[in-house]
């Protein structure tokens, strides 16, 4: 075999091994933010759901503001503000908090939760608002204080009705990810530019990209169909 053509084939080899090495990097990095994005949001938005249900406005007014303003401006503004804004901030520079916001993967899971939190407590509180009074009649008659009815009867009850719309969050924090690359995170979308950047290929560099989140997306669909079966067994028709 010609020289040039083994040192073409070594180089190729050498191209694909860097280039899947970059892009896997970007898949954990990737799924590591959303991961953990959406569970403090989901953690966070469950007691916010809860009290964003109280009738007295100065317990919900202001969980109503955060979601109305978390929901009504744009994600990326909101990485913007985070990311560029905490370094405003009087004296953060001589406190430990600078040691932690300075790495940009904080600032962006910090607006990823924020945001997905006021989705999801929103989400949540339209299933509470919408449970059946006479479920909550039944577990008065049974004579379960609030926090019983809240706790075995409303949030279960809940949970089942917003499987759907919480799937369809979990899928857009997926695909808005990629806005984390603009803050120099290496994400997919920052690995695909990276290549594009290096290798001149963009079509190559963000199809795979596009396959990729389109390939996770499918994985998210199918689990929250199973789930979905799962909490809703009990209104299949029984087998005759």
């Amino acid at each position: 075999m010609p020289d040039f053509i083994a040192d073409w084939l070594n180089s190729n080899e050498i191209f694909t091994a860097m280039t899947l090495m970059e892009y896997w990097d970007g898949l954990v990095t990737t799924v590591h933010l959303v991961f953990l994005s959406l569970v403090i949001g989901l953690v966070v938005a469950v007691p916010l759901a809860i009290l964003r249900t109280v009738r007295n406005p100065f317990v919900s007014g202001p969980i109503w503001l955060y979601t109305y303003l978390f929901r009504g401006t744009p994600l990326l503004i909101q990485l913007y503000i985070i990311y560029y804004g905490v370094a405003q901030i009087p004296g953060i520079q001589e406190t430990f908090w600078w040691e932690i916001f300075k790495e940009p993967l904080y600032p962006a899971l910090l607006a990823f939760t924020l945001n997905t939190a006021a989705y999801t407590t929103e989400i949540i509180r339209g299933a509470i608002m919408s449970t059946p009074n006479g479920e909550i009649e039944a577990a008065k008659a049974y004579g379960m204080n609030w926090f019983l009815r809240m706790r075995r009867i409303i949030l279960p009850s809940a949970a089942r009705r917003a499987v759907q719309a919480y799937s369809n969050e979990v899928i857009f924090m997926l695909h808005a990810s990629a806005i984390a690359s603009i803050v120099t995170i290496v994400d997919l979308t920052g690995a695909a530019r990276n290549i594009y950047s290096r290798f001149y290929a963009p079509f190559d560099a963000f199809i795979f990209v596009a396959l990729i989140y389109l390939a996770l997306t499918f994985i998210l669909v199918f689990v929250f169909r199973k789930l979905e079966n799962h909490l809703l067994r009990h209104q299949r028709p029984a087998n005759s």
